[in-house]
């Protein structure tokens, strides 16, 4: 156990955990807005249940987002000091306009939405919640700013050892923005349409469920969202794996678990073990032709592998260090987000054909509510598997092609602290997570007429004093 080891430990730790929650409030936030929407325009009293029972989802997420946020900002001036100093002219700019200007409109905008029911008009009311969706996506978009720019610097010069900005216009046309930020979305889209879907079929197989059609309703808005989200993430994950093929060659090569070059036309590595110490294959199955389509669309067409891009790197950057990622983690990271993203669109699609009114079979087979239910943790582990791609294949830099890990590190840190940091945050964490469960499985019991239920109630129990019932015995 290193320091570089245990930094890089706790910032994979605090990163997942956080963006366990980054695109659940934003999906689930566009879901909420859809159903809001719905109720607007049709006055169907169902929609408004839908609205409030799902925004307490979504709000449980965005809180716990926003505790989870605030940690890793820490952890980042405790570990990783000498980075901060490198880019802190560079990202200062996209970071500020995030916090005092994107995230400030979400959470006044979100307040104004938690408590203007039924004292604004409904169109205006409707109008809050999709400003946080619009206030949510800008504040991603300025996060995934600073970080293209460590995908692919652009904009800047080196002062004193630093980088400074000199282009604010090229950080925000950097073409790995554009990639990230519409992948990041059409994911966080895709995942809040499986979190709807999911949970109304965990509910639709509890025994109890008295308003069976609120849940299957529900069911069909987050397929629909569902199927709509993973086409998108399709297309923008094919997109942004061709951009890679010329802009970060190491990372793409490290992800088909090709050493050397490929033939012409190039197979596609279904399944593969690789030796990392001594670059080379253990064993793969290949599917000839595949890569070529995939990268250049046609049967045809060869790529660099990692012993030759790790030659042209020795060269442009220095021979003093190892270019070559962690090819079995990115490897079937690649294959592990791919196949639920796959996972996730069967979902959408066959589960429209299967509730559709003429013949709702999925509502009638509990396996088959199982199997959508279970679905509901797919979107947390494709979101995880395409972040462990995007940061680890670029190893060893922090900033690409400027800056390394090992000058990233803070130099006053030592092993016992980073030890007790770690476990602190493990701990903290799990709390957290074990208390978003308790939560969201206590709303999904209340059910969506739970606000209804307790206002009887307390109906029920109010006294007139000045009522004559009241004064007898």
């Amino acid at each position: 156990m290193t320091i570089v080891s245990l930094a890089r430990f706790q910032f994979a730790m605090t990163t997942v955990f956080h963006f366990f929650f980054v695109p659940f409030s934003i999906g689930t936030a566009l879901a909420v807005a859809i159903m809001e929407t719905l109720y607007v325009t049709t006055k169907n009293e169902m929609y408004k249940k839908m609205t409030k029972f799902w925004g307490n989802i979504f709000l449980l997420s965005f809180a716990v987002g926003v505790v989870t946020g605030i940690i890793q900002e820490f952890q980042f001036g405790m570990n990783w000091s000498d980075y901060s100093r490198f880019v802190g002219d560079i990202f200062g700019a996209p970071l500020a306009v995030e916090a005092l200007l994107a995230f400030f409109a979400e959470s006044t905008f979100l307040g104004l939405w938690i408590f203007t029911w039924d004292k604004m008009k409904p169109k205006i009311h409707a109008l809050f919640i999709w400003l946080v969706v619009l206030a949510s996506m800008t504040s991603a978009f300025w996060i995934l700013a600073a970080n293209s720019f460590m995908q692919h610097p652009v904009g800047y010069t080196i002062k004193n050892g630093r980088a400074q900005m000199n282009d604010f216009g090229a950080l925000l046309t950097n073409p790995q923005v554009w990639m990230e930020f519409s992948h990041v979305i059409a994911a966080a889209i895709t995942m809040g349409g499986v979190i709807v879907a999911g949970l109304s079929a965990f509910q639709l197989l509890r025994k109890k469920v008295d308003i069976k059609s609120f849940y299957q309703k529900s069911m069909r808005i987050g397929l629909l969202i569902t199927l709509l989200g993973s086409v998108a993430v399709m297309a923008a994950g094919d997109v942004q794996m061709k951009y890679l093929i010329k802009e970060q060659p190491m990372k793409f090569a490290a992800t088909e678990g090709n050493y050397k070059d490929t033939g012409d036309p190039a197979a596609w590595t279904l399944v593969a073990w690789d030796n990392t110490r001594e670059h080379k294959q253990v064993f793969g199955i290949e599917i000839p032709y595949m890569l070529s389509i995939l990268a250049y669309d046609k049967p045809t067409g060869s790529l660099k592998g990692m012993d030759t891009i790790n030659k042209e790197l020795e060269a442009e950057y220095g021979s003093d260090k190892s270019y070559y990622p962690p090819v079995n983690t990115l490897f079937w990271s690649f294959r592990i987000m791919a196949g639920f993203g796959v996972l996730m669109f069967l979902m959408g699609a066959l589960g429209l054909i299967l509730t559709r009114k003429k013949k709702p079979i999925l509502y009638k087979h509990r396996w088959m509510l199982w199997i959508m239910g279970l679905c509901t943790f797919t979107p947390f582990m494709a979101n995880t598997a395409g972040w462990f791609i995007t940061e680890l294949g670029r190893y060893p830099w922090t900033v690409y092609g400027l800056y390394t890990i090992k000058q990233s590190v803070s130099p006053n840190v030592s092993v016992t602290s980073l030890l007790i940091s770690n476990t602190v945050y493990f701990l903290l964490f799990s709390g957290l997570a074990l208390t978003m469960i308790f939560l969201v499985i206590r709303e999904l019991k209340k059910g969506p007429d739970y606000e209804e239920r307790q206002l009887e109630k307390d109906a029920s129990m109010s006294v007139d004093p000045f009522d004559k019932g009241a004064f007898n015995e």
